[in-house]
């Protein structure tokens, strides 16, 4: 078993593109200029001052033209809960049903020791004192023997926890990002959800400025929202 601190990350697999554009843009602005039949102002300089001129009007739903899709690995249950609450995306995760978890790796908050014990009151009045290693241990061995009887994965994951490891890939539009971005960065997010979107949010800033660089990331680092 392997306790997974501080763990989660992410990896841009794809960001869309224009069909005779080199940038991420060129497409919401051809899309953008047919509001206003004036796509002979399309030059190699125009995208980024057309985009920006989109969002800091609100005109957000012309982002929704171009796309990107990111990995995110080592990330708990948990998180991935949370993130395909998000509607307007497309998902494609890891499988419990049919992905063996035999080898446990689980995700811990950073600033608990899995080490500690804590004390347990059980049924019969007795106490027990057991850490969350040891609790994750059991649950691994259990998941071990329930396999080693017969049960298949979509089964035996019954007693698998929340923080279990997990793989996801996202695919949104940039306004359903800017919308994800909006909700887990906020300093009051989740910490592991919010962690790793400040991460590739800190990314996509500097690969795409004009439609995220409004965002602010906060001075330690860990939250980030947009400026007013």
């Amino acid at each position: 078993m392997e306790i997974l601190k501080d763990k989660g990350s992410h990896k841009i697999l794809a960001i869309m593109y224009g069909i005779d554009r080199e940038d991420s843009l060129g497409l919401i602005e051809l899309a953008g200029r047919t509001a206003y039949q004036s796509r002979e102002k399309i030059n190699k300089d125009s995208s980024r001052k057309f985009v920006e001129m989109l969002r800091k009007k609100g005109h957000e739903s012309v982002l929704e033209h171009s796309a990107m899709t990111v990995e995110f690995n080592n990330v708990s249950r948990g998180f991935t809960h949370e993130l395909v609450r998000h509607r307007l995306v497309s998902y494609t995760q890891e499988s419990t049903r049919y992905v063996d978890e035999s080898e446990f790796r689980v995700v811990i908050p950073p600033t608990k020791n899995p080490d500690e014990k804590i004390e347990l009151e059980l049924a019969d009045k007795h106490t027990l004192k057991i850490s969350f290693r040891e609790w994750m241990q059991l649950n691994e061995q259990m998941y071990r023997a329930l396999r080693k009887t017969g049960w298949v994965p979509q089964d035996a994951r019954q007693v698998l926890p929340i923080g279990i490891k997990s793989q996801i890939v996202m695919t949104a539009n940039f306004r359903e990002w800017r919308h994800v971005f909006k909700m887990r960065c906020f300093p009051a997010a989740h910490w592991e959800i919010r962690r790793v979107m400040v991460n590739l949010l800190k990314e996509i800033k500097k690969l795409i400025p004009v439609i995220f660089d409004d965002f602010v990331i906060s001075k330690d680092g860990q939250s980030a929202a947009i400026e007013k």
